[in-house]
């Protein structure tokens, strides 16, 4: 882009400096040249139609780089929309696919947790059971004890 960016412009520039170094050399040649005054201004009525021509010739080479100008512009302007709607589109993808590994991650999350409170509760009911079994045989144990020691207390008294 820059490279005919360049190449318009130093083309502008040569026409300019074309336009300007005909009307100079035009201009010195009639004041130099010695003729008489009808000959002068019938070279300075050709000078003139001839830098009419050459002006002329120069707007339409302007007219020719404004459309090639405009062209240019339109063609950059829908290739950048191609390029935004292109870049919105991933941007959507990935904004999509990270939210639903996110969402995915959290589920996962909600899941296990949810796994490792029914493992506790599961360990807390089989402390429970055997904390209850436990207690019971020490209340059963205790029971016996207690027969033995009233057993054997009235064994001392019969004796």
């Amino acid at each position: 882009m820059t490279n005919k960016s360049n190449d318009n412009i130093n083309a502008k520039d040569f026409l300019i400096g074309s336009l300007v170094g005909t009307l100079v050399g035009a201009s010195l040649a009639l004041l130099f040249a010695p003729k008489s005054g009808k000959e002068l201004r019938g070279d300075i009525n050709k000078g003139a139609h001839e830098l009419k021509d050459k002006a002329v010739e120069l707007k339409d080479v302007a007219y020719e780089k404004t459309d090639e100008f405009k062209k240019y512009a339109k063609e950059q302007s829908a290739h950048i929309q191609d390029i935004v709607t292109e870049k919105k589109q991933e941007f959507e993808e990935k904004y999509q696919e990270t939210k639903n590994m996110i969402k995915n991650k959290a589920e996962e999350a909600k899941k296990k947790a949810k796994d490792n409170v029914a493992e506790v509760t599961d360990k807390a009911e089989d402390v429970k059971d055997q904390a209850t079994k436990k207690a019971e045989a020490a209340v059963e144990a205790s029971e016996k004890v207690k027969d033995a020691i009233e057993e054997a207390a009235e064994d001392i008294k019969e004796k």
